[in-house]
């Protein structure tokens, strides 16, 4: 491969893949091809962005000789299937965030890509955003003590459409793996996995989970709660907690955003206020970034994303799936989609 101007290959030419493609062009990433099944919408989709290449199959594109990364963008109950396209023919991936469908499936890839030392990352993007380098600076400079705890929130209103896929249990639908996600994955990245987890929420007659509260029991006595919704608008504020005061990010918290550290004090005194730097876009181009940094480096996977973690994280997301549906009443029909 390449050790410089890595090429990316775009597998999926839906919404998610479309930002991806403008972020990285923005940036000055070069995008050499995109795949979509159907070849008419892979070739439009590469002439509105700007790419030079477009192919009718999936295997087309993992096969190309001028990709050396590919972007996994298609549905989540898919992106173990083409990931695994991808890893056999010796590209680098980068997949969608939710990971995979569930933990197993996750487990397979990651053996997929150790055993034939291919770089693999899931795209939590969040954590590789100028904000979540500064949060991470600060606390390792003990600007709020001991952690004790972290708290997010993550709602938004989705579209509940007989055409959508959030209330489609065939195409991954939920607010836990689609919002849920970015509360859990902060915990585990902050706190580290947890050995307790409790949750309740509420659920489609269809068994699509559309709202969860969440609270996981970390090592020494920390805590996380992550209230997540998307049957309905609500905050989407974190604060991560210490023993001599706090973090507040704004929000969007999983954003490229900005926070205030303040201290222990009653009532609490800011410390210091953090701005990120204008970036065009949501940020997305970070996460290229630090694949293209770990290819160059010849690193096998990020030190930022490791891929236990990610398997871990899909680990939690089947347990407080299943304890949602457990312990909730469906909501009446008119409530969502069936």
């Amino acid at each position: 491969m390449r050790t410089h101007d890595v090429q990316w290959g775009i597998l999926g030419a839906g919404r998610i893949a479309r930002v991806f493609a403008a972020e990285l062009a923005a940036a000055g990433l070069r995008v050499a091809a995109v795949a979509a099944r159907d070849g008419d919408r892979a070739a439009r989709f590469a002439r509105e962005t700007g790419i030079a290449r477009s192919h009718g199959s999936y295997e087309a594109l993992v096969a190309d000789p001028d990709v050396d990364a590919v972007y996994v963008a298609t549905p989540q109950p898919f992106h173990s299937e083409h990931a695994l396209l991808a890893i056999e023919a010796g590209r680098a991936v980068l997949v969608e965030k939710s990971f995979t469908a569930d933990a197993p499936s996750a487990e397979r890839l990651v053996a997929a890509a150790r055993s034939r030392s291919v770089f693999l990352m899931e795209a939590m993007w969040t954590r590789f955003l100028p904000t979540f380098a500064e949060l991470r600076a600060e606390l390792a400079r003990g600007a709020v003590g001991e952690l004790t705890g972290v708290v997010t929130h993550h709602f938004q209103k989705l579209d509940d459409s007989p055409t959508g896929r959030h209330y489609d249990p065939a195409l991954g639908g939920g607010a836990v793996a689609d919002l849920g996600v970015y509360g859990i994955s902060c915990a585990f990245h902050l706190l580290g996995p947890p050995h307790r987890i409790t949750v309740t929420g509420s659920a489609t007659p269809s068994g699509v989970d559309t709202s969860a509260s969440v609270l996981m029991r970390h090592a020494g006595g920390t805590t996380s709660t992550t209230l997540t919704g998307m049957d309905t608008p609500g905050p989407n504020s974190a604060a991560v907690i210490g023993t001599e005061g706090w973090i507040e990010l704004d929000p969007y918290w999983f954003t490229s955003t900005g926070f205030t550290v303040y201290d222990a004090g009653r009532p609490g005194r800011l410390v210091r206020r953090y701005d990120p730097p204008a970036t065009a876009g949501r940020g997305l181009h970070f996460q290229a970034l630090e694949v293209e940094r770990c290819l160059r480096a010849g690193v096998p996977e990020s030190p930022l994303a490791p891929l236990d973690e990610s398997v871990a994280v899909m680990r939690a997301l089947d347990e407080i799936r299943a304890g949602v549906l457990a312990a909730a009443e469906p909501e009446p029909a008119s409530a969502g989609r069936r």
